[in-house]
């Protein structure tokens, strides 16, 4: 992507119109059908030389703030960055290495989440560290019990 063809012309066009082209009516359905792929994967998925991870992620924001749903968007991403990082689940024993890789990952995930839920993903991790889940566990999407505990969908 280093030509930069993934910025020429209607970006948002050229996405939804791949996302349509796979038999989603949303980026968001499209991410959820996926939802262990990292970001560069669903982009890869949509076009590798003209989709960028970051058109992906605006998109599913974009359409997160629509309908109220940035929460189950962020932790989306936890499990996106969880299992980019440990794909066989919660590390057990952590050692310097995957407290390493976890911090990592904790990293990215806060990265990813909008300025608004920031707070709420600090207390997350928190309490993450504090009890850490069970070795192995591995959620498969934003709708896993233990994630909707540690981030509840906000009040419509």
């Amino acid at each position: 992507m280093s030509d930069g063809r993934a910025w020429r012309g209607d970006v948002k066009a050229r996405l939804y119109e791949r996302v349509r082209e796979r038999g989603h009516e949303s980026l968001t359905a499209f991410a959820d059908a996926r939802p262990t792929a990292s970001l560069v994967e669903l982009a890869d998925e949509l076009g590798t030389e003209d989709i960028a991870a970051v058109q992906v992620f605006s998109g599913l924001v974009a359409e997160a703030e629509r309908s109220g749903r940035v929460t189950r968007l962020v932790r989306g991403q936890f499990v996106r960055e969880l299992f980019q990082a440990f794909p066989t689940g919660w590390p057990s024993a952590p050692d310097d290495s995957t407290r390493f890789e976890l911090a990592h990952a904790l990293a990215r995930w806060t990265s990813y989440t909008p300025d608004t839920h920031k707070e709420r993903v600090r207390q997350a991790r928190a309490a993450l560290r504090a009890s850490p889940p069970p070795a192995g566990w591995r959620p498969l999407g934003p709708d896993d019990e233990l994630l909707r505990t540690l981030l509840p969908d906000e009040a419509v």
